[in-house]
This record gives C-alpha cells, sequence and structure tokens, in this order.
C-alpha cells in the first residue's frame, strides 16, 4: 500500500500544479483584459470641445490647459503650478490620473460628447506616465482661422458628435451670420442649429449633416434667416 501510494504521489502533484498554472493564466488574462483606458481619439474629441486642443489656453475663467483643469481639481492628482504652464505629457498623465480616480464626471463635455466609462474609470490606479503616452496630445497647434473665400470642403460628412479642425472653420464661418461660435471644432447641438439653419435657407435637404451642399453655402449660399 506504501509503494501504490508513492506511485500515485508524482500524479497527484501534476495535477495540482495543471491547476495551479492554469488558475494563474486566468488570473494573468484577467488582469490584462481589466485595463481599458479610453482610446487617443475620445481624448482629442475631449480636448477639441474643452478648449479646442490648445494646451496653453488660459481665458481668465478659472479653467487652464487643454482638459480644462480648475486648480483644486489639477492638484488633487498631483498637478504642481497652473495646468496651461505644464507640458502636454504632463496634463495628459494628470487627465488620464483624473480619469481614473472619477471617470468622464468632471469634464462637461464628456457628458455632451456622450464618452462613457470604461473599465478604467473610478479604478484608482494611479497611471505611469508610460501609460499616458499613448494619449498624445503633443501640444499639436490649434486649427487655423479661416481662410479669406470658400476653403475646399474636408472630404468628410460631419455629424452629430464629430470633432475635427474643418469643423473649427466651419464654425467660424458662421460667425459671419451672427451665431457667435467660440470655435471648438465639435458638432453639437449649436454647430447642428446653424447646419439645418443654412441647408433650409438654401433648399438643401435638412438632414443636419455637413457634407459638400451645406459646406460650399456656408460661403456661397445665402445666409441663414
Amino acid at each position: 500500500m506504501i509503494t501504490h501510494r508513492l506511485r500515485r504521489a508524482p500524479r497527484i502533484l501534476v495535477r495540482l500544479l495543471l491547476v495551479a498554472l492554469v488558475a494563474a493564466g486566468l488570473q494573468l488574462v484577467a488582469s490584462s483584459t481589466a485595463s481599458a483606458d479610453p482610446a487617443a481619439s475620445t481624448w482629442l474629441k475631449l480636448r477639441m470641445c474643452e478648449s479646442s486642443n490648445r494646451y496653453a489656453t488660459n481665458t481668465g475663467n478659472g479653467y487652464y490647459g487643454a482638459y480644462q483643469f480648475d486648480l483644486p481639481t489639477w492638484r488633487s492628482v498631483g498637478g504642481q503650478g497652473r495646468p496651461d504652464l505644464a507640458s502636454p505629457a504632463e496634463q495628459d498623465y494628470r487627465a488620464l490620473y483624473l480619469y481614473r480616480m472619477r471617470g468622464w464626471q468632471p469634464w462637461e463635455c464628456a457628458g455632451m460628447l456622450g464618452l462613457r466609462n470604461d473599465a478604467d474609470a473610478r479604478s484608482k490606479r494611479v497611471p505611469t506616465y508610460a501609460e499616458s503616452a499613448y494619449i498624445g496630445g503633443g501640444g499639436r497647434p490649434a486649427p487655423a482661422p479661416a481662410p479669406a473665400g470658400k476653403p475646399a470642403w474636408p472630404g468628410v460628412v460631419y455629424a452629430y458628435g464629430d470633432c475635427a479642425p474643418a469643423l473649427k472653420t466651419f464654425q467660424l464661418r458662421m460667425n459671419a451670420f451672427g451665431y457667435g461660435f467660440t470655435g471648438t471644432g465639435c458638432y453639437l447641438d449649436k454647430t447642428r442649429q446653424a447646419v439645418l439653419d443654412l441647408q433650409r435657407a438654401n433648399g438643401i435637404n435638412d438632414s443636419g449633416r455637413l457634407g459638400p451642399k451645406t459646406w460650399n453655402a456656408a460661403w456661397n449660399g445665402r445666409p441663414p434667416r
């Protein structure tokens, strides 16, 4: 009997080892899939809405930089000095830090854009700078204002929720008709209304989508009523 038990012992150990390896593998998969920070394109949409992607913006309203931090919020995630004076990489890092602490809740634009929290929202995991590097703001310059004359249609049909430099060009053009855009470059309610007004004034199907006919009408058509 003793010999029989000794022969069975290696088999039991092998089974236990396999179970442990499988469990460890599952744990590794779970930990790797738990991380799901927002895509770089999502951060760009947020920045375009908050600040027209301007990392150095300071309009005097108490909110600073690309992500429009106020000072208490900036300091709550370890920021030093003033956000608009920090490097783009630092602002990206603090934005990801805030997202992991509180999700999209601190940003009004996130609600306007319909952004949803994912697995890392409110995870309380402090990020590293390497983890935030993918955001890639890099302090890209803000889009240039609309040039004189009609700029070429950008080749994209824009709809609600889109953000792009060309949308800022359109918004600034519509200011000639009294709309008062600040030029966020994001297609939200005010932009949709301007598009619809322009389409109706020029006999264009009022789809609310900014296509080539509507783009052309902003420069060469009848002004909205």
